[in-house]
């Protein structure tokens, strides 16, 4: 990949202040839909191993409510990368992949200035 790849949703506030964040430091970014076109299977398994289900799931919206938390937690890994990959919903966002494919969910400026140094 040769750049970063930013996977968000439009009305989501926290991905309007995430790339509101990385235009001001002028870092481009492919900007996808979360919604229509989902991290495929390999970006989400890097993602698991490299933080965890706990930092996947984007437990505050209505696909997880739907879906519900003891379900979840019922899943192994390939179920819960398997749901996830269906439903862009379900994933926390904004989901970065940079270049180097380090994976970021959510927004914490800290964290993505100290990954995007």
């Amino acid at each position: 990949m040769s750049g970063h790849r930013f996977y968000g949703y439009g009305p989501c506030g926290t991905c309007r202040r995430a790339l509101a964040w990385l235009r001001e430091r002028s870092i481009p970014v492919e900007i996808v839909d979360i919604t229509t076109t989902p991290p495929g299977p390999d970006e989400l398994r890097q993602a698991l191993l490299q933080l965890g289900r706990g930092r996947l799931f984007n437990t505050s919206g209505q696909s997880y409510r739907a879906l519900g938390a003891e379900r979840v937690k019922a899943m192994d890994d390939d179920q819960a990368l398997a749901a996830l990959a269906a439903d862009g919903r379900l994933i926390k966002r904004p989901f970065l992949v940079t270049s180097d494919g380090t994976i970021l969910t959510g927004f914490k400026d800290q964290e993505w200035a100290k990954t995007l140094a």
